[in-house]
């Protein structure tokens, strides 16, 4: 009897990849890593209040070089005029990812950022209800597991 093969699992990133590329060019990225590594391309203080739209591609003149494009960056509000002071830091970050002078100007469209907010830490459960908990797992004999389960268990009932 044979032994089965080794079981080739593919990232869903390499599955879905077409897809997003299809999704990113519509908007003008030709690559999705300006979207996906904005934070590590303009830095952390502009991508917490920044995010990238779309970039404009001006129409190609016959006999004259590519234009650069325009980035289009969704800006929270308040931080717009910061983001807008910073344009020439942000020109420089994105053209040094790219590696030439893709973009050569900013467009600031104020909104707020589609990405949610990170999930709220969750608190230790009640002491009180931990002990609660404690005291119906007397068949547990392990002290550590007893606590944990109890810490469980308590955390359980809040939700």
């Amino acid at each position: 009897m044979s032994k089965p093969g080794p079981i080739s699992a593919k990232p869903l990133s390499v599955l879905l990849s077409d897809v997003f590329s299809d999704a990113y060019a519509k908007q003008g990225f030709a690559a999705r890593e300006l979207v996906t590594r904005w934070a590590d391309i303009a830095g952390p203080e502009i991508a917490a209040h920044s995010e990238p739209l779309k970039m404009q591609w001006p129409r190609p003149v016959e006999g004259q070089p590519q234009e650069p494009a325009t980035l289009i960056l969704r800006v929270e509000g308040p931080a717009a005029l910061e983001i807008q002071h910073s344009s020439d830091v942000i020109l420089q970050r994105v053209n040094r990812f790219f590696g030439w002078s893709a973009v050569g100007r900013l467009a600031l469209r104020q909104a707020p950022l589609s990405r949610r907010a990170s999930p709220a830490r969750s608190r230790a459960p009640d002491p009180k209800s931990v002990a609660q908990v404690a005291e119906t797992l007397s068949a547990v004999e392990d002290e550590e597991l007893r606590a944990a389960l109890a810490r469980l268990g308590a955390a359980i009932k809040r939700n």
